[in-house]
């Protein structure tokens, strides 16, 4: 093993220690009942050569010594199942906590992250990579019962027998060494299978979420062959690791019943010369045979130990970014709505952003600047590529710019605390995400438990109240997957109604008509006009009617606001905004 993967090694097994100490109490809990358990375990065999030279050969008292027999297997079956429940309590417990802790920092880190990670990654470390850290906290009580009952057995029989215990035993100190060897083995063959199992997700999950694109192309044989490359890579790196286990585990399994044979042959010549008593043979055989399980569970916990610290490692990978996007550590609050100063004024001095693609900064703002009055809806214009959604995600933070800044009611927007400004912006994005939930709770998604009433009313705001009434179960109708369930039409007026009910105090309207039908986009621009009136909106549209609905339009151009003024004032005054409007005549139109 190199030196770099050593050190690995060593990290992975340090977070895996780290994790443990949280649960310290737990997992002694389930110690203790296993050193009970080992007690039971111990006793068996003791009461067996008590039987056999007592209750046999000398006084029949049988019946006395099978009792205590069963009662001492009654004990150790009891701690047994009581060492299983602390087990599986404290391993769910392990799995919970970092499962909530990840998906927490999976949510909390910037976008600019999740445009890079890919998702079946993600789900792989949120799933597989944390069930073997379940699997191995599992056997954490039984490991430590086993551990105790191999010292425990180890010092009877040099108490019974010293010199056919050393015999016997003779082959523990190569078990160790094979465990070390393989556990240095095994580590990197276990760290390549999850890494390809977590391409193998990925692949899945891009063909779930990709499906009807690929059944468009008629691509199916393309994501098959992805597939199977993925699965024959995992098969190949499971196959290096099955390997190694061949190679060891026997070798394990063998060195125990090496000194059992040592016992039979010497052990039995000493019971007919009669140095040693029949019982005391038999359970001498019966303790050699209780280490040959602990003594073969050791490599396979050492098995576990590794899969889970491989599999730390990568969820660490997750848990120790740092998201570009953080709360200020002393935020600032926007003054409150409903007062007589009005709210909701922007202001973007000299902006200037680019998007790092491929370790390239692909830039697309160049001193942008405008200013939103409170109340005043502007509507964004520009050709395709030009920064118009990305205006609307620098106003969420999705981004933050290089160099100028963005205020929202003369409050920077990193000096607000993300969740305050995310709440008093709302966007009604081009794609349009619905979840697998019902319609009521879909728009109500900023708000859950808000009265019916409410949902209603943004429903027939974004006129989507009538269809909804034609669902099978109206308002309770369960939406299949990212509401594919729905026309794109349909989807659209929906988003409308969740970012009613969310009243923000600015309203980003990002190219929100461009799934509806223009023969029934009349049906909400008038719905919208009703929002947007006297709340701060920004219209990112292609649409004339849809632009006519803000109080003024302005121009991007190359990254810069080239000309402002009303729609018609624009049409009549300025060529390059009658040429984007020209080359976006054709509507896009899901329905």
């Amino acid at each position: 093993m190199t030196e770099e993967s050593k050190g690995v090694t060593r990290e992975g097994w340090r977070l895996l220690i780290a994790t443990l100490r949280l649960q310290v109490r737990g997992l002694s809990m389930g110690a203790g009942v296993g050193l009970a358990w080992t007690l039971g375990k111990v006793a068996v065999p003791q009461l067996t050569r008590l039987a056999i030279d007592k209750g046999i050969e000398k006084d029949g008292s049988l019946i006395f010594w099978t009792m205590l027999i069963l009662a001492a297997a009654t004990v150790a079956g009891f701690f047994a199942a009581c060492r299983r429940y602390f087990a599986f309590r404290e391993s769910r417990l392990t799995e919970t906590y970092l499962r909530e802790r990840l998906f927490a920092q999976i949510q909390g880190l910037h976008v600019g992250f999740h445009d890079k990670a890919q998702t079946g990654q993600l789900m792989s470390r949120s799933s597989s990579d944390l069930q073997q850290v379940q699997g191995f906290v599992v056997n954490i009580p039984i490991f430590v019962s086993q551990i105790t009952m191999v010292l425990g057995v180890v010092v009877i029989l040099f108490f019974s027998d010293p010199i056919l215990a050393a015999v016997s035993l003779a082959p523990l100190p190569f078990i160790n060494v094979s465990a070390r060897r393989f556990s240095n083995k095994i580590h990197p063959a276990v760290l390549a299978v999850q890494q390809e199992q977590a391409q193998l997700a990925n692949v899945v999950e891009e063909t779930v979420s990709g499906v009807r694109v690929i059944k468009g192309f008629g691509a199916e044989g393309v994501q098959q062959a992805k597939l199977q490359t993925e699965a024959d890579d995992i098969r190949r790196e499971s196959m290096k690791a099955a390997y190694i286990r061949s190679r060891f585990l026997p070798a394990i399994d063998l060195l125990p019943s090496l000194g059992l044979v040592a016992v039979l042959g010497l052990g039995g010549h000493r019971v007919i010369t009669g140095d040693m008593t029949l019982g005391g043979l038999v359970a001498f055989n019966t303790y050699l045979t209780m280490l040959i399980w602990p003594m073969r569970n050791i490599g396979m916990t050492i098995a576990f130990g590794q899969r889970a610290a491989s599999a730390l490692l990568r969820v660490n990978e997750i848990l120790s970014a740092e998201p570009a996007i953080t709360d200020p550590s002393k935020p600032k609050r926007l003054p409150k709505t409903g007062l007589a100063q009005p709210t909701g004024a922007l202001s973007f001095q000299n902006v200037r952003f680019g998007y790092d693609i491929g370790h390239t900064d692909v830039r697309v703002l160049e001193g942008l600047t405008l200013e939103v009055q409170p109340g005043e809806s502007v509507a964004i214009v520009g050709a395709t590529g030009s920064g118009k959604s990305t205006i609307a995600r620098l106003l969420l933070r999705f981004y933050d710019p290089q160099t100028g800044g963005i205020a929202l009611d003369g409050i920077d927007l990193r000096e607000l605390k993300l969740s305050e400004l995310r709440r008093s912006v709302g966007v009604v994005f081009e794609d349009t995400l619905l979840f697998h939930d019902t319609v009521s709770s879909n728009i109500a998604f900023a708000k859950p438990g808000i009265d019916s009433d409410v949902v209603v009313r943004a429903a027939k705001l974004a006129g989507a109240h009538e269809f909804i009434m034609q669902l099978p179960e109206k308002y309770d109708t369960v939406l299949g997957e990212r509401g594919f369930s729905l026309s794109g039409g349909q989807r659209q007026r929906i988003a409308i109604a969740r970012a009613i009910v969310a009243d923000p105090r600015v309203l980003v309207l990002d190219d929100a008509t461009s799934a509806v039908d223009p023969t029934k986009e009349h049906e909400i621009r008038d719905a919208l006009a009703t929002v947007m009136r006297g709340r701060t909106t920004l219209v990112i549209a292609h649409r004339p009617a849809t632009i006519e609905l803000a109080d003024r339009a302005v121009l991007l151009d190359e990254g810069i606001i080239a000309a402002s003024g009303s729609h018609h004032q624009l049409l009549e005054t300025n060529e390059k905004y009658r040429e984007v409007l020209a080359a976006m005549a054709t509507p896009k139109v899901v329905e």
